[in-house]
């Protein structure tokens, strides 16, 4: 262990000021010994925030011969053997068209293609020529919202663009206000992220906005009836931005008012993607620094455009960002006909 730490210098007595290593250093240590660090470099950085060597070389060498810490590596190469599974299916998916980009659109796909082609491959497709019956792409518009449900109380999410983690704090930016108070901010926002009318708002707005579902059909092709989830209403402002995360189900996007813009990551790359906590990452998908997040540039991200009448099936454990490239209304589906469950072993501690 001394000639580990030969390069940082001398131990030294603790002066009776100095700080101690608690238990958030030590996991620190623990952390980093595991991921590789080198024990001349941990103690470098623990002499820096001002801990005495002789008490840094003692905690190191601790950690070191913990069988605690032995059980962490063993549970660690158990996660390297299955992320090189992951690796396999990365690498598999890529063998055709290695550098295509583009997500597949298909027009009025059957039931058994969309199950055999789509679903069970895990595998995103834009699909046309499936909403021409829902009497909402005839009938919605601002003016329409106002006079069927101006006066009802809806639960909008607001102050976004004051906090970097909005998506993650979204229950802090829940406000109460009448739908047509909310469609005149639309109408006369120019560009803006600050507002939006999301899936985590659903709980009160699906009952509030009940006479708008009159004009959505449930898309029997590929959904089961479901009296109770009819679906989830998004409604916002060009410039709207749902960052870089995935959902615990598989997901249909209805479009029917405006476009968005739709970049996925494969579910197979949440090696290389930093989930910082639950479904999550620090990356930014409209400005990825590839500096702080080098392992992004093994990432294949695929883009779409999806605008009214179309349909894009998001796949569970996907990762996807959303962009609002003009006033948008998305109808949003989890009720597929077949199994579903991907929440049930969900991992209950969302740290990662």
């Amino acid at each position: 262990m001394a000639k580990n730490l030969a390069l940082v210098g001398a131990a030294q007595a603790r002066p009776a000021n100095t700080p101690s290593i608690d238990h958030q250093w030590r996991a620190w240590i623990g952390e980093n010994l595991i991921l590789g660090g080198q024990p001349a470099q941990l103690a470098q950085v623990l002499q820096e925030k001002g801990f005495p060597l002789a008490h840094i070389v003692e905690e190191i060498d601790l950690a070191l011969r913990s069988p605690y810490l032995q059980g962490a590596r063993r549970l660690k190469n158990r996660i390297a053997k299955r992320d090189w599974v992951l690796e396999i299916y990365r690498k598999l998916g890529r063998i055709e068209n290695p550098d295509d980009c583009s997500i597949e659109r298909r027009h009025q796909l059957s039931r058994e293609e969309f199950l055999r082609g789509y679903y069970c491959q895990n595998k995103p497709v834009v699909i046309t020529g499936m909403m021409a019956d829902w009497p909402a792409m005839q009938k919605w518009n601002l003016d329409f919202f106002r006079q069927q449900c101006a006066s009802a109380q809806v639960e909008v999410q607001f102050g976004r663009s004051k906090d970097q983690n909005y998506e993650l704090n979204s229950i802090a930016h829940k406000k109460l206000m009448p739908f047509g108070e909310y469609v005149d901010l639309v109408a006369n926002a120019a560009e803006t992220n600050d507002f939006y009318m999301t899936a985590n708002n659903d709980g009160r707005n699906r009952e509030a906005l009940q006479v708008l579902w009159d004009d959505i059909v449930q898309l029997p092709e590929y959904l089961r009836p479901d009296p109770l989830q009819r679906g989830f209403f998004w409604f916002g402002p060009k410039g709207t931005v749902t960052p870089f995360h995935h959902d615990l189900t598989n997901n249909f996007m209805a479009q029917v008012m405006g476009r968005k813009r739709v970049r996925i990551m494969a579910a197979n790359e949440v090696a290389h993607v930093y989930n910082m906590r639950h479904c999550f990452t620090q990356v930014d998908g409209l400005n990825i620094d590839y500096e702080r997040f080098p392992e992004m540039r093994n990432v294949r991200i695929q883009e779409c455009e999806i605008g009214p009448g179309e349909i894009l099936f998001l796949p569970v454990g996907c990762w996807h960002m959303v962009e609002g490239l003009e006033t948008s209304v998305t109808i949003a589906f989890t009720n597929f006909l077949w199994d579903n469950d991907y929440f049930s072993n969900y991992p209950k501690d969302h740290d990662f």
